[in-house]
């Protein structure tokens, strides 16, 4: 099955780590922003330990975008580790602790779309980068 991945075009591969890079950069400016801003918990109304881990994407954010940078599989397997845990925390406060749904929330519309970008992508392009 995953020898075909094998032959996923170089300008496809490149062309989803820049957008995956870009994005994460994104990401991790939002994450200090707040953290600059309102520190470790700038959100009143989650739980300690959410606060504590959104906060923590400013440097994982980070550190992903820079190992795809540098062509490192250990980039978009960190990236696919953040985007599954962003994407389940998000969802947890969207309808756990905030009780609004999908549609009443953009930022969770992109943050789904991006997670589905970097998990769908990740098999395809892991080959194709560096230990």
């Amino acid at each position: 099955m995953t020898g075909w991945m094998h032959y996923t075009p170089r300008c496809a591969v490149i062309s989803a780590c820049v957008i995956a890079t870009v994005l994460l950069f994104v990401g991790a400016s939002s994450h200090v922003t707040d953290l600059l801003g309102h520190g470790l918990h700038p959100y009143d109304w989650a739980p300690g330990w959410l606060n504590l881990y959104w906060s923590s994407l400013a440097l994982f954010d980070t550190l992903a975008a820079v190992l795809l940078i540098r062509g490192k599989r250990r980039g978009i397997d960190l990236a696919s580790a953040i985007m599954a845990t962003d994407l389940a925390a998000n969802w947890y406060a969207v309808y756990g602790l905030q009780e609004s749904t999908l549609g009443a929330q953009p930022g969770l519309q992109r943050l789904s779309v991006f997670a589905a970008l970097v998990l769908g992508a990740a098999p395809f392009i892991r080959r194709h980068l560096t230990r």
